[in-house]
């Protein structure tokens, strides 16, 4: 029996901006963000849009009345928690509709949280392969006004439905798991931006890929001409491609230009958004199956996992026959043509004018699923 991913879709925030212009306001040759660290436009969210509204619109278009009926659990991927104790997996419940049978839970493990998700719903639907699970990674990447990490920044959610007989991917079962106490990354209690040591976070990225594509190629017995593409989390997109090259020396440059180009693929919507955490890796699987004219049905894809941390993970789907016929390139393409530039003033005033939870507040934001008011810390949403 196949279990894998039977529908996917994201969301992104209806609001950017070009990294021309931030680097011009910092100062910086603009080579370095569009080149340096492959970032075009980053993606900005203002406060009454949080990671539950993005969720909510990443599900809506890809659940049917037949899914809610089927989902008996519901994980989501966070490291951008609006509650201490609360999941807003709960909250997500409600607003989707799902029926209420259910398990639903929050999983915090840095950028990997989404990956373990997939896996504890693929072990779920194999058990259970008359039920569906819904997994959302969603997060908002922020790193502080004119901070090293600031050109790193974004938001965003992505949501995959897991079921048997899936329509676009299925699991293998050749997963390898890497764990390794590091602090590259971390933002303690009480913190409202993460603290980052950008050598180490970099070097451990691409030592954990070389250990893990080692590993796999030891246990799993897999070339890496049986691939058809590789997929990376991408916090910026020239992290990827670093990690990609890492494992090169020896190949054919005609083995090097087909899994750039793969590469590059995977990268368009990222370049357009920006970091987002916990979906980063499947924005960029969305982005490969959606611009890719080269991938066919039973192609192998590898994705890399990365959680700082730190916790790494290979493992590989394959392509089901038709797969195409279950994107929503046009959904999301006009996702990216709707969003409204922000010049680098706006931007600033949005970032810096933040969610109070202590005070009532009512919001007028026309986005779906929007923050609508805040009444005793409690936050209420567009439905």
């Amino acid at each position: 029996m196949n279990v894998g991913i039977d529908k996917l879709s994201f969301f992104v925030p209806s609001y950017y901006i070009e990294m021309t212009e931030l680097a011009n306001a910092r100062a910086v040759a603009p080579a370095k963000f569009h080149i340096g660290i492959g970032q075009d436009q980053m993606a900005i969210n203002p406060k009454s849009q949080d990671i539950i509204t993005f969720a909510a619109n990443a599900a809506q278009h890809i659940l049917s009345s037949e899914d809610l009926a089927q989902i008996d659990m519901m994980i989501v991927a966070t490291e951008s928690g609006i509650d201490e104790s609360k999941a807003s997996a709960v909250v997500l419940h409600r607003l989707l509709g799902i029926q209420p049978f259910a398990r639903s839970f929050e999983i915090k493990e840095a950028c990997y949280g989404a990956t373990a998700g997939l896996q504890f719903a693929k072990d779920h639907v194999l058990l259970h392969p008359d039920k569906k699970v819904l997994v959302i990674a969603t997060d908002i990447a922020k790193y502080g006004l004119e901070s090293g990490g600031e050109p790193t920044q974004g938001a965003g959610a992505v949501a995959m439905l897991v079921s048997a007989d899936p329509q676009i991917l299925a699991f293998e079962d050749d997963n390898v798991m890497l764990t390794q106490d590091i602090y590259d990354f971390w933002r303690p209690v009480g913190h409202d931006f993460p603290l980052v040591d950008g050598a180490l976070s970099n070097e451990t990225y691409i030592q954990s890929f070389q250990k893990v594509w080692a590993e796999n190629i030891k246990k799993n017995h897999i070339p890496l001409s049986d691939y058809a593409a590789l997929t990376f989390h991408i916090p910026y997109t020239k992290m990827g491609k670093k990690a990609l090259t890492s494992i090169l020396t020896d190949v054919s440059e005609e083995e090097k230009d087909r899994l750039f180009a793969r590469y590059e693929e995977s990268t368009i919507y990222s370049r357009k958004t920006g970091n987002m955490y916990t979906g980063s890796l499947y924005l960029g699987l969305i982005s490969l199956l959606e611009n890719s004219q080269s991938l066919q049905a039973n192609d192998r894809i590898g994705l890399f996992s990365y959680g700082s941390g730190s916790v790494a993970e290979f493992f590989s789907m394959r392509l089901i026959k038709g797969y195409q016929e279950h994107l929503l390139k046009k959904l999301h393409e006009t996702q990216f043509k709707k969003r409204s530039k922000l010049s680098i003033e706006q931007y600033e005033a949005m970032f810096s004018d933040q969610l109070d939870t202590s005070i009532t507040n009512e919001f007028h934001d026309q986005t779906p699923y929007s923050i609508t008011k805040l009444v005793n810390t409690i936050r209420q949403y567009k439905e």
